[in-house]
């Protein structure tokens, strides 16, 4: 099936030929039958995609310095290759869809195959969506109106939060689509309605809604205008749904309302907030999000939880019914918004039309009536498909964001294993991939990949709660397996490992602790191998905040930072000394009301079974630009000092003063290579089994442990209990 997408680095827009979507857990697969260009939001994308460098850093200059302090710490080449890979991936366009279920997945109740909907779905054949961003269209609806249900539902957002009574007076400034589908909510609503845009056509249109309107072109006066309109009081709120790069807008706002106003802002304008245009008035301002309460929520919109609809009357999902509700009454009217319908096949013309026209104002996308291929594999070339030979890897990876583009594929193209296959839950990055780096297909069901005889080895990247299960079913598929840390984020999940891997001993397992392969990791062990007493290792690590809606947080979903990615340290410090964690006491400092058990800055103190001892500063609150990784080695009077995986320094080494690298190296490149030629070769596990299960239950005690516990750790005996009921029960 085809979908728009736009690269973000050079702006070239495409109908990229993609795997057919898989609706996860309590989504659903929909055919689209219309979609809606959003003109003021796509514009503004389209525009900022073929800027230049220099442009699209004037435009964000917070990126900017960003991206500085990520050099200052990590350098200039890592840092380079990071943000251009950001801005290769390509980007979905489009969030006004409407359509047919074709599939419903897992969880999803009130919907079957067959019911027209309405949702915030992409410029695609083919769309999966959320359950709780769809909404039915009624059967007086034409697809093509229906499309408008999302926009109109950010236009009635924005109206909720103004609080309109009868007979007030509300200035609407800006007339695009939203502004023009929020005048006509305002003018049912029975409140005098001033239209402001600098386009005639479009305050035509305001006036055919049954407004009045201003001109706002730089030689016009809509303060003077709104308070004549509004009778010299001024007027009771204003809704601003403009796209403007001025703060001009906020202060005429302020200017034209009445004492204790309201402003709400709907659009994109600059925010340059005079204190003077607000104190006087007490005026009120305030900023909608979006369709309305559940955006941005992953419980509302991804696992389909809903609001109580006694306490929270009008979610996203309610507000997108309630306009689909007015357009079946006919008091909302979007015919008289559509300038142009095109075919999405020519999807690419409609965008030049958007840029280079504007008075475009509702471009719809139309799709044919023949279905769309549910196929979920897109083969790149037909021809020239690997047979596996003898000692060959054959890669499949499941997982295609940006660590698998930035990092891992650029390290396996480097090796002797061929890139075969790659699977992604929608397809568009997984095919990005595989036109990129040269794999043969592209997928959205990972099973293709398992279900395949000449794949041999699989790449596990996705999210943390599937590793586990994906490990098993790979090793149950016969396959050699490659995961990104953590193995596991509970200690049932790693004994189903563990029971599997006792039971395939010929196949390999690797997690992807690459630290221990860095060029530095491998020196500081080799130097600490002739030691006659135990050592002493202090690993601060600057983490940097992150955000407590983050998926890596929930402990459902990323298991939780220390899991997710302390158990990188952890592993380092058991690889240096060569010795099992017999011990962890985790402490964090608990940041004001928050839960504790997922706090952000922890100390991890770890004894080892040779008397070794280990400090894991895993730290939130440093600053960006100091190192993110500083470890310090003491043992027999001598110090080793390792700064960001750059700088080995030796104090007292005879033999060794300093390992300096022209550039960060974290051992990804070593750990892959090493990888593919044990497969190639066999022999042992290159991290042997034991230490995996003893690196992941410490962290999983770390993290889910009581706070403040110590001792001997209970995790082993946790482990040794779950293991003997996975070895009874279901595969994970």
């Amino acid at each position: 099936m085809k979908q728009l997408v736009q690269n973000l680095r050079t702006g070239h827009l495409e109908l990229l030929e993609v795997p057919c979507p898989q609706p996860a857990r309590g989504h659903l697969l929909v055919q689209t039958r219309a979609s809606l260009i959003s003109a003021g939001t796509e514009r503004m994308l389209v525009e900022f995609g073929r800027a230049s460098l220099v442009q699209k850093a004037r435009q964000q200059p917070e990126r900017v310095k960003q991206v500085l302090d990520k050099i200052a710490a990590d350098g200039l080449l890592p840092t380079l290759e990071a943000v251009f890979s950001r801005l290769d991936a390509p980007l979905p366009l489009g969030y006004c869809n409407a359509g047919v279920v074709v599939e419903v997945g897992e969880g999803v109740s009130g919907i079957a195959v067959g019911d027209r909907v309405a949702s915030n779905g992409p410029h695609a054949e083919l769309v999966q969506v959320p359950r709780n961003l769809v909404a039915h269209i009624p059967a007086s609806v034409e697809d093509e109106q229906a499309a408008f249900a999302v926009l109109g539902a950010i236009a009635l957002q924005g109206i909720r939060l103004l609080e309109p009574a009868l007979g007030e007076s509300v200035a609407v400034f800006g007339l695009g689509l939203v502004g023009l589908l929020a005048v006509q909510l305002l003018q049912a609503s029975g409140v005098k309605v001033l239209g402001i845009d600098p386009h005639p056509r479009r305050r035509e249109l305001a006036r055919q809604f049954g407004a009045e309107a201003a001109d706002a072109s730089a030689d016009a006066d809509p303060v003077s205008m709104a308070r004549a309109f509004s009778g010299g009081q001024g007027v009771d709120g204003v809704l601003i749904a403009a796209s403007a790069k001025r703060d001009q807008i906020i202060s005429q706002s302020a200017q034209m309302a009445r004492q204790r106003g309201r402003i709400v802002l709907v659009g994109a304008v600059e925010m340059q907030l005079k204190r003077a245009d607000f104190y006087a008035k007490e005026l009120s301002f305030q900023v909608s999000c979006s369709y309305g309460p559940g955006r941005y929520d992953p419980s509302y919109e991804q696992r389909g939880i809903d609001y109580p609809y006694p306490f929270v009357r009008w979610t996203e999902q309610r507000n997108i019914a309630a306009v689909l509700e007015l357009l079946a009454s006919r008091r909302l009217d979007v015919a008289a918004l559509i300038t142009e319908r095109i075919p999405h096949a020519q999807a690419p013309r409609a965008y030049e039309l958007l840029t280079a026209d504007s008075t475009q104002l509702g471009i719809v996308l139309t799709y044919g009536d023949e279905a769309p291929s549910l196929d979920r594999v897109a083969v790149r070339a037909a021809a020239g498909a690997p047979t596996q030979a003898s000692g060959q890897v054959i890669a499949g990876i499941i997982g295609a964001g940006g660590f698998t583009q930035r990092v891992l594929l650029p390290a396996l193209r480097r090796t002797p294993a061929v890139l075969d296959s790659i699977a992604s839950a929608g397809g568009v990055s997984a095919t990005h991939a595989a036109r990129k780096f040269g794999l043969r297909a592209s997928t959205s069901d990972y099973r293709t990949i398992l279900d395949d005889g000449r794949v041999n080895t699989v790449f596990i990247t996705t999210r943390h709660d599937l590793h586990a299960r994906l490990v098993v079913e790979s090793l149950q598929a016969g396959k050699h397996v490659f995961v990104e840390k953590p193995l596991a984020i509970d200690l049932a999940g790693l004994a189903c490992v563990r029971r599997e891997l006792e039971a395939r001993p010929g196949q390999q397992l690797l997690v992807g602790f690459n630290r221990r392969f860095a060029p530095s990791a491998v020196r500081i062990r080799q130097l600490l191998a002739d030691r006659t007493g135990p050592a002493c290792m202090v690993m601060t690590v600057n983490a940097g905040a992150v955000p407590a809606d983050h998926w890596i947080r929930d402990p459902q979903v990323g298991g939780g930072r220390i899991v997710g990615e302390g158990c990188h340290w952890i592993d380092l410090l058991s690889f240096l000394v060569d010795a099992r964690i017999t011990s962890v006491y985790a402490s964090s400092a608990r940041e004001p009301g928050s839960l504790g058990r997922d706090a952000d800055h922890v100390t991890l103190s770890l004894t080892f079974s040779d008397g070794s001892l280990g400090a894991l500063h895993y730290l939130a609150n440093g600053y960006r630009t100091y190192p993110k990784e500083l470890l310090t080695v003491f043992c027999g009077g001598r110090v080793l000092e390792l700064n960001n995986f750059r700088r080995l320094t030796g104090y007292g080494w005879r033999g060794f003063r300093r390992l300096s690298l022209w550039r960060q190296d974290k051992g990804h490149q070593a750990e892959i290579a090493q990888f593919v030629a044990r497969v190639a070769s066999g022999g042992p596990l290159l991290i042997p089994p034991d230490q995996l299960w003893n690196v992941t239950e410490i962290a999983l005690q770390a993290q889910c442990g009581p706070p403040g516990s110590g001792g001997e750790s209970a995790a082993a005996d946790e482990l040794d209990a779950a293991f003997s009921l996975a070895a009874q029960g279901p595969d994970v």
